[in-house]
């Protein structure tokens, strides 16, 4: 018989995205074989528990919050993956989302919608790595289009409702200065339902006048806020289910990865926070519209200009001078968004996908795929589809 690993995690079961590292782990045991998990109720914050000193068991998953856990994580002798990637000098290999990818994809979301001002609420810096990360990638990305991101810095845990509230109106201060209308991207959910208080205290109107991401997607607390928060999508079980690959291929006597493994984010879950094109022509917001309603129905740019009741070359313009790119392109990559969509999450026949995502054919959806992504979209739907 073969034999049964001994497995402790030490992996938050108080949040969702704990919740959704364990489902991936949990996933992938379910497919690879049984394994004998040692785990209790664990917050965000926890130590290291005190039976693990005395444990004898073949691996660990866990998220190292500090230097202190990681010293009592080594002396165990076992194999460890960390999920948390804070602690630089612990040693462990990790997995985690790639953050600049997760900025990213929250630039080109607003960039899409044609803001021009932008802020990031974050924790103060130092706090976590990937916190860090997630900002200082904003910042370079619109940069790099030609525009200025004013930061802030918010703590995760003020002391009392006191506290809790000077942090709040200090945030609505800073919100109010910012130049209107503007896209604020949040290090967490978390932050961005306290993006949305503030909001609410300063008296701006979200979306209107100030579009608001959070980042985890969250379903609790992203729905909870009002309007419902816009989240990037972090793929969290496909990192718990990469983590407990990576653990057993180590615990089988492989080498562990130089570097921290960095899985790509779905995408962002659009909800009303930013359900909005900052923009003050009508025709143009009008169309785009229009394209997102429409583009995988098939529909051609022809159709867009018979929507719009203006000239073909006069909506290109004006669509150009918004978006800077053109309403066929547009269209395109409302297509390609859901057809990648549908080759990661489903089985769904190429025809099928093709036929979903508005391209008119297999042959034509295969070739228009590979000059954009660079794979073809079997290819692609090895690379990226759920385990």
């Amino acid at each position: 018989m073969r034999q049964v690993r001994r497995i402790a995690l030490l992996v938050e079961s108080s949040r969702n995205y704990g919740r959704g590292l364990l489902r991936g782990i949990s996933s992938y045991v379910r497919e690879h074989g049984y394994w004998s998990f040692f785990f209790q109720p664990h917050g965000l914050e926890d130590g290291a528990p005190v039976w693990l000193g005395r444990w004898e068991g073949d691996g660990i998953i866990a998220r190292v919050n500090d230097e202190q856990m990681a010293e009592v994580l080594s002396a165990v002798r076992v194999p460890v993956v960390d999920l948390r990637n804070s602690v630089t000098t612990a040693g462990f290999p990790g997995i985690g989302p790639d953050n600049r990818l997760v900025a990213r994809l929250a630039a080109d979301h607003f960039l899409e919608r044609g803001f021009r001002q932008f802020g990031f609420c974050g924790m103060p810096r130092g706090v976590y790595r990937y916190m860090d990360q997630r900002r200082d990638s904003f910042v370079e990305i619109l940069a790099e289009a030609g525009y200025v991101c004013s930061a802030f810095e918010l703590s995760a845990n003020p002391r009392g409702a006191r506290g809790w509230d000077n942090a709040q109106d200090r945030l609505a201060r800073w919100i109010a200065r910012l130049p209107k209308p503007v896209a604020v991207m949040a290090c967490n959910d978390d932050h961005g339902i306290r993006v949305l208080d503030a909001c609410q205290r300063a008296e701006v109107s979200v979306p209107e006048e100030a579009a608001v991401l959070g980042v985890d997607d969250d379903q609790t607390l992203c729905t909870l806020s009002a309007p419902p928060l816009s989240s990037v999508n972090l793929d969290v079980e496909g990192i718990g289910y990469a983590a407990a690959e990576l653990l057993d291929r180590l615990m089988g006597g492989e080498r562990p990865p130089e570097k921290t493994i960095e899985l790509p984010p779905r995408g962002v879950v659009t909800r009303q926070s930013t359900d909005i094109l900052a923009t003050d022509d009508n025709e143009v917001a009008m169309a785009l519209r229009f394209i997102r309603e429409r583009a995988c129905d098939g529909i051609r740019v022809g159709d867009v200009v018979r929507h719009v009741l203006i000239s073909r070359s006069s909506l290109e313009r004006r669509f150009k001078a918004v978006l800077g790119r053109t309403p066929s392109l547009e269209i395109q990559r409302i297509q390609m968004d859901r057809a990648k969509q549908l080759l990661s999450e489903t089985t769904l026949s190429l025809e099928t996908v093709a036929r979903r995502s508005g391209f008119g054919s297999r042959n034509y959806f295969s070739e228009v795929f590979h000059k954009s992504i660079g794979l073809t979209p079997g290819q692609y739907r090895r690379k990226y589809s759920e385990r």
